[in-house]
Order: C-alpha cells, then sequence, then structure tokens
C-alpha cells in the first residue's frame, strides 16, 4: 500500500467511527481548525477556487518533486473540507495527484452527504488540486 493509499485509508477509518452525519460534519469542522495559518496577502483572486460558493483560496509549491498544499476558507465546513483535502494530497507527487481517483471521498459518503453546493464546491476544490499537479507533471 503507498503512502497515499494508507493516508485514504486513514481517513475512510476516521469516518467509519462515527454513525452519525452531524458527527462527521462536528469532525469535518474541527479538521479545519487545524488547518495551518494561510497568509493574508496570499487570500488573492489567483488563489480563489472557482466554483465554490464560499470563498476558498489554495495555494501550492512544488519541492524535491511534491506539491505542498495550503489553504483557507472563509465558511467553517468548507475549511474543514479543504483541510482534509490538504492533508490526505500535500508532500505527493504531482504524478501521485493526476493518477488518483479521489474516490475515497465517495467511500466516506461526503458527496451525497453535502448540499449541492457544496458537492459543487468539493468538485472544484477536486479539479483544482488535480489541476496543480497535472501542471507539475
Amino acid at each position: 500500500m503507498t503512502e497515499l493509499e494508507a493516508a485514504k485509508q486513514n481517513v475512510i477509518e476516521d469516518f467509519a467511527l462515527y454513525d452519525e452525519w452531524l458527527d462527521k460534519y462536528e469532525y469535518i469542522i474541527e479538521l479545519g481548525k487545524n488547518l495551518g495559518e494561510y497568509p493574508e496577502e496570499k487570500k488573492t483572486d489567483d488563489k480563489l477556487i472557482k466554483g465554490c460558493q464560499s470563498r476558498v483560496w489554495l495555494d501550492y509549491k512544488l519541492q524535491d518533486g511534491k506539491l505542498w498544499f495550503s489553504a483557507d476558507s472563509d465558511a467553517i465546513i468548507t475549511r474543514g473540507i479543504i483541510s482534509l483535502l490538504v492533508s490526505v494530497y500535500s508532500g505527493r507527487s504531482p504524478q501521485e495527484i493526476a493518477a488518483d481517483d479521489f474516490s475515497f471521498l465517495d467511500a466516506i459518503g461526503l458527496k451525497e452527504n453535502l448540499s449541492p453546493t457544496r458537492a459543487g464546491g468539493l468538485r472544484a476544490m477536486v479539479e483544482t488540486i488535480k489541476k496543480a499537479a497535472q501542471d507539475n507533471v
């Protein structure tokens, strides 16, 4: 099992600890609280993810052949969702990310338990991360 597969499996196991979606939302909110600081000067339009109802900024750098992401959002659940994605994909090679199917999001039931606008935002976040990877392959 690759490190990426192990990270995704850990997320699936963490979500399995909760039976109710209300508890899973609380967990997502907690993830957002643990997201690192994002500099105000990087909250620019070019870092803003298009397609999200709330504002989500994503920045990345390629270092030693790996992509390192940082992000922020002005909405607590959205901040938790981008935190989840950053924790899984930061520190992975562009090739690994570009080839991934992000299916762990289906396995935890995230898409079907979000409002249509938040699900669209999730899709935009995934596409932005994949594009960053594809641009650096």
